[in-house]
């Protein structure tokens, strides 16, 4: 009975046409057609919002969109941004290897600035450097507690600019620390165990072993502070620091036309985040390379007239 029944599965799994793989299609799935025709739909009535309200004002845009003071207020910000994030980077690798030594004066301050300064609020801090006059008038050089050598007044030294590199540069101090920390500590101490063997110092193998493969976490979140910084620079508008937003704030206080001005500040704010995104992808694929493996194409066997 047994040998009869596999017999018949034997016949009819030999009379089963065989499955073309090529010929194979995609099942349809009702509830992504579903969904991508709901997010046409919005992606649609936002257009329509955008071109049909005339409130938007799209000619005054275009007429401001490359006015000088605003492309003058547009290289401030990238400046800022570019100065902040070198200042707070070179601060916050110090602070970084402060927060990691085996000092315990020098880790227990490294980490009070770091908890300090990544609590108060930027806008706070750019208007206290700004008021810093009102607590101490004359900045002092010389001996501690002894003779002064130089002083100069803080209202000549504490301008809008030094007041605006100072509150970001310090902010982003401490935050670079806390990423560049992370990404010292996500190499394993294998690794340097791995290069002490092979008679590498420690400053080489900071360099040559931990720093590469460190850099690998460091960028995403870096990356990500550098936008956040070119966003950020906007508040330096509320010490009257000549930036993109302060910029547009003026030209608007002027003509009454807040809306077309205010989208002219976010279309080169958009433009600026686009291209620093694009910048860190391809900075980060430079790191990566070798982190990831391309799978390679099987290769096909060999016929028996070849071999």
């Amino acid at each position: 009975m047994g040998d009869a029944l596999m017999t018949r599965l034997e016949q009819s799994a030999g009379t089963t046409a065989p499955v073309d793989v090529a010929a194979a299609r995609a099942r349809i799935r009702p509830g992504r057609i579903l969904g991508a025709a709901i997010l046409a739909i919005i992606a649609l009535s936002v257009i329509w919002f955008l071109v049909s309200n005339e409130r938007f004002e799209w000619d005054v845009v275009g007429q401001y969109l490359f006015h000088p003071s605003v492309l003058v207020g547009l290289g401030m910000s990238v400046a800022l941004t570019a100065v902040g994030m070198i200042l707070g980077s070179l601060l916050g690798t110090f602070l970084a290897a402060g927060q990691l030594s085996d000092f315990l004066p020098l880790r227990v301050a490294c980490i009070t600035f770091v908890g300090f300064f990544r609590g108060v609020p930027p806008l706070v801090q750019l208007i206290f450097w700004y008021n810093l006059a009102y607590l101490i008038p004359r900045i002092e050089l010389g001996v501690p507690f002894g003779p002064e050598l130089f002083s100069w007044s803080t209202n000549d030294i504490i301008t809008p600019l030094t007041a605006a590199v100072i509150g970001l540069s310090l902010h982003e101090s401490a935050y670079m620390a806390e990423i560049i920390r992370g990404g010292i500590l996500s190499v394993g101490q294998d690794q340097r165990d791995a290069a002490a063997a092979m008679g590498f110092g420690r400053w080489r193998t900071f360099s040559r072993v931990v720093l590469p493969q460190a850099m690998r976490v460091i960028l995403p979140p870096a990356g990500s502070q550098v936008i956040a910084l070119m966003k950020g620079t906007s508040l330096v508008s509320v010490i009257a620091m000549g930036d993109l937003l302060h910029s547009v704030q003026v030209i608007y206080n002027r003509t009454y036309e807040v809306v077309p001005m205010l989208l002219v500040a976010v279309v080169w704010y958009l433009i600026a985040v686009t291209l620093l995104t694009l910048v860190q992808r391809r900075v980060e694929d430079h790191f990566g390379r070798g982190s990831t493996r391309t799978p390679t194409r099987p290769q096909r066997p060999r016929s028996k007239e070849a071999v």
